[in-house]
């Protein structure tokens, strides 16, 4: 049996810039093995697989493959698999006189961290997919020396005033503060040196970035590695952006927990892309961590309560939010999706 799919670029500023995203229609009948070879044979970052055109409680059921392996959420899969259920759920809209209603500007995907809503601001060009990510979670502090060394850099390639955190909005992530461009562009992953971190911490995605950027309308420059995954660099990574806007709201990183930035993605893989990243504070305001002097938090505020940040009040059961009773920095991250081709599975 055929069975229809869509290509779509995500957090792209015109075709064939972004990062490509295969979306399979129709897919409830497919076996893990089978969603996995046809993931392989795309060869994309992520590809997509619908598995019902009816939503249930949680949003449309909606699986993520790598190349190597599923994924339990990513960000430039959400957002693109929204714009293709948006698109068809219009197209079956279609009334007796042959008009189609609007499309609803919220739609809901059912993933396996659960359901991740999705909404649209704007039309024409300046039409944006935002999805609000699961809660942050705020996990180990890794040694600069070695998250470095993870993607062959120096320890004073890396801004000291901000140190390396891994944090989860679902996939963790080690976020890395990097001093210059230049750093940034230099940085690659060190195999034995990344083993090293996977062993160490729970993060097996590292993003690197730094405030000066290629586009002056731009805040940030990033990259994202994830080679165990299969995906050796990412030109464009929402749920890694994800973790960077509530890393840098948990850092005064501007100055305040509020974030509203442009991040720039993917010019060293020639896929120029544009990821909007926002945050909302708790109504208390006790999302943003003290910290030091010299980016290191305070321990009784950031929770870790002893040197490794592996028990007591921390993320677990603490102030700091990160997994506690209460939703300290909800993250939002947004951009374009471009349609760009369709076609069948054989």
């Amino acid at each position: 049996m055929s069975r229809p799919f869509h290509i779509v670029d995500v957090f792209a500023e015109e075709r064939y810039t972004g990062n490509q995203l295969a979306v399979v229609w129709d897919a409830g009948d497919l076996s893990d093995s089978e969603m996995q070879r046809i993931a392989a044979e795309m060869d994309y970052s992520e590809t997509t697989f619908i598995e019902s055109a009816t939503p249930t409680g949680e949003g449309y059921p909606v699986r993520i493959f790598t190349p190597e392996t599923e994924l339990p959420f990513a960000g430039h899969p959400t957002l693109g698999t929204a714009s293709v259920l948006r698109e068809r759920v219009l197209d079956s809209a279609e009334d007796g006189d042959g008009e189609t209603d609007e499309p609803g500007d919220e739609i809901a995907l059912s993933l396996g961290v659960g359901e991740v809503p999705v909404t649209i601001e704007g039309e024409g060009d300046d039409e944006l997919f935002w999805m609000r990510q699961p809660d942050p979670s705020f996990g180990e502090r890794v040694e600069p020396v070695l998250a470095a060394r993870a993607v062959n850099l120096d320890e004073p390639d890396l801004d000291g005033e901000f140190a390396p955190r891994v944090v989860s909005t679902g996939l963790p992530t080690l976020v890395l503060a990097c001093r210059s461009l230049d750093a940034v562009r230099r940085a690659r992953i060190d195999d034995e040196h990344y083993r090293e971190l996977i062993e160490a911490s729970d993060a097996e995605t590292v993003l690197v970035f730094c405030p000066e950027t290629v586009e002056s309308d731009n805040d940030l420059h990033v990259r994202v590695f994830a080679p165990v995954h299969g995906v050796p660099e990412d030109p464009a990574t929402g749920s890694s952006n994800g973790c960077l806007a509530a890393y840098l709201a948990r850092k005064r990183f501007f100055g305040s927990p509020a974030i509203d930035v442009r991040v720039e993605q993917g010019y060293e893989l020639d896929r120029p892309s544009l990821l909007y990243l926002r945050t909302e504070d708790a109504a208390d305001g006790s999302g943003s961590e003290d910290v030091d002097g010299t980016g290191n938090e305070n321990e009784s505020e950031d929770g870790s309560n002893g040197s490794d940040g592996s028990n007591g009040s921390d993320g677990s059961n603490g102030s700091d939010g990160s997994n506690g009773s209460e939703t300290v920095i909800d993250v939002y991250v947004g951009g374009r999706v471009i349609p760009v081709a369709t076609g069948e599975l054989l």
